[in-house]
This record gives C-alpha cells, sequence and structure tokens, in this order.
C-alpha cells in the first residue's frame, strides 16, 4: 500500500497527539503551526514541520499542501483562521478536510461551507482520529478492553450487492455484525434528501448496497484484513 500523507495543521496538545499517532502508523506526515515554538516541538517526530499561516491561500500552495490525502485543522482559539483555512483547502480540492469544532455553532458553520467531517476534542481522542484517517472506511469505533471494538464500517466494493449470507462475517473474517445502517431518501420541505436509518437485525438474505455502512463487533486486526481483502 502506498504511503499515505497527510497535514496537520495547529499543533497544540490535541494537533500534535494527532500529528503523532498517524506517524506511528507509518503515514507521511506534515505539521503546520503559525507559533515556531510548537513546530520546533514536534519537528523530529514527523516528515516535516514547518511554521505557517494557513490562512494565507498562496503559502499552503507553495508548501504543496494540495498533493495531501487529507488534511486535519486543529487549531483551538482562532475560529476564524479555522475557517479562512478550511475555505482556503476546500479551493484546493483537498480530497479529506476534518476540521476541529469547539460547540455546535462552529460546527454548523463549518457544515454551511462544506466540511463534512467535524472533530469534537472532547469526544474524539487522537487515537481514534487517526485510525479513521489511515482506514477511511472506518467511520466511527468505540474502543474496548483486550484490542476488541465496535466499529463503523462503509461497505468495500467487495461486498456490495452480495447477500450477509454470502458474505459470512463470522466464519470468514472472525465479526460480529450488529446491524446495517442505510440511507434512505425521504421529502423534506419539498426537497429529496438522504437520511440514515438503521435496519434493525439483518437476516442471512439481506443485502448490502454500496452506500451502506455496517457496525460490527471485533479486533481491529479483523477489521483492517476484512477491508484489505474487499476493498
Amino acid at each position: 500500500m502506498a504511503t499515505t500523507k497527510f497535514a496537520v495543521i495547529g499543533v497544540g496538545k490535541y494537533g500534535s497527539a494527532i500529528a503523532r499517532e498517524l506517524a506511528a502508523k507509518g503515514a507521511e506526515v506534515y505539521a503546520f503551526d503559525v507559533d515556531p515554538e510548537k513546530i520546533e516541538s514536534i519537528k523530529d517526530e514527523v516528515a516535516a514541520a514547518i511554521s505557517l499561516d494557513t490562512t494565507d491561500k498562496k503559502a499552503l500552495i507553495a508548501h504543496n499542501v494540495e498533493e495531501m490525502d487529507a488534511v486535519v485543522i486543529a487549531i483551538g482559539e482562532d475560529f476564524e483562521a479555522v475557517v479562512l483555512t478550511a475555505f482556503n483547502l476546500l479551493d484546493l480540492e483537498i480530497p479529506r478536510v476534518i476540521s476541529r469544532a469547539s460547540g455546535p455553532n462552529q460546527q454548523r458553520i463549518l457544515e454551511k461551507i462544506g466540511v463534512t467531517e467535524i472533530l469534537s476534542p472532547e469526544s474524539e481522542v487522537a487515537t481514534r482520529v487517526a485510525e479513521r484517517l489511515v482506514n477511511p472506511n472506518i467511520t466511527a469505533f468505540l474502543s474496548l478492553p483486550d484490542e476488541y471494538e465496535i466499529a463503523e464500517i462503509k461497505a468495500p466494493s467487495g461486498i456490495a450487492n452480495r447477500s450477509l449470507g454470502d458474505i459470512d462475517l463470522t466464519h470468514k473474517y472472525n465479526l460480529t455484525l450488529i446491524t446495517l445502517k442505510r440511507e434512505f431518501e425521504v421529502k423534506e420541505d419539498g426537497e429529496l434528501i438522504k437520511e440514515e436509518h438503521i435496519l434493525g437485525v439483518p437476516r442471512n438474505e439481506t443485502v448490502v448496497y454500496e452506500t451502506d455502512t455496517l457496525v460490527v463487533f471485533g479486533t481491529l486486526q479483523n477489521v483492517k484484513r476484512f477491508l484489505e481483502i474487499n476493498g
């Protein structure tokens, strides 16, 4: 698998923890911050650490940020800088822009400008954020003791339009399916919108669609194996 390239913008306590977790997982990590002291503290643990004003689009282009697979905006105090940085990254068509938000109002603003992945530092610990970045099919997970977890996984292409009985998660992958989440189109104020709903307890004959999300129980190693085989 090719090395993934990530940028983390804002390397305070939260951002630096994400950058270190990503680097530990073998990713090529670039750290950016306006504070030279923060850059100095992390420079030996990432591929590159640069003091940079990310509200300046030309500065981002000069450092080839558009080549990144994903960028995490982990700026803490300055929400104006978060919004301007997000605008720049969206303009540069970065495949994934993930941003920190402090509270629902900031989250709504970021969603309005086009950021679809929002982090809440209170609930999103660095290890979970790093895992989601390295494995984009894992949209959420809850770590449990003894290396087990409950994970939400976007259906990989290899299982699309197949029945659960045919996929056989339990015997082939040592995973237990808890439920499926599926997108439905509903009318709201005269417009069609997509909503995600839980299917309940799926049966062997239930067919998995490419837009489904599987909620499974098992080890992270088995989740990764399932995604690698069917990706």
